[in-house]
């Protein structure tokens, strides 16, 4: 067992080449081998983003803070508040990210593939996909 103390691991900043904007990177778990599960809090500034990613065996969200937005493809992009949890299938592209003008910050949930990843990115989410229509 491990216990990990609040504020005892440093926060980290992802890689612009998945996200757009300031986001913030906080671990919650890396289940050691056999598990795979890992789950980070992330928190996204206003207008941050992520880039079209999918996951090899789906994404959990609990939504903690602010509010967001999350979008799959070819679907209308929806308002996602604390205590929302969006279930997001294996292989699904999407989104997800903070409103234009509040901040969101949610728990992240995946099961890591036999050769340790957890995310297949993709290309950057444009301005216009960004501010399109909302459901």
């Amino acid at each position: 067992m491990n216990i990990h103390r609040a504020g005892s691991r440093p926060s980290l900043t992802p890689s612009p080449d998945y996200f757009t904007g300031q986001v913030r990177m906080d671990p919650i778990n890396a289940i050691p081998e056999p598990g795979r599960v890992r789950a980070v809090q992330v928190t996204f500034e206003p207008g941050a983003r992520t880039a079209w990613h999918h996951h090899p065996y789906g994404q959990t969200l609990v939504v903690t803070a602010g509010k967001g937005l999350v979008q799959q493809e070819g679907e209308a992009i929806h308002e996602i508040t604390p205590g929302d949890v969006v279930s997001i299938p294996a292989g699904e592209k999407h989104w997800h990210g903070a409103s234009p003008d509040v901040g969101m910050s949610h728990i992240a949930i995946q099961e890591a593939d036999a050769d340790g990843a957890t995310s297949t990115w993709l290309e950057h989410v444009t301005d216009a996909e960004y501010g399109a229509d909302r459901a």
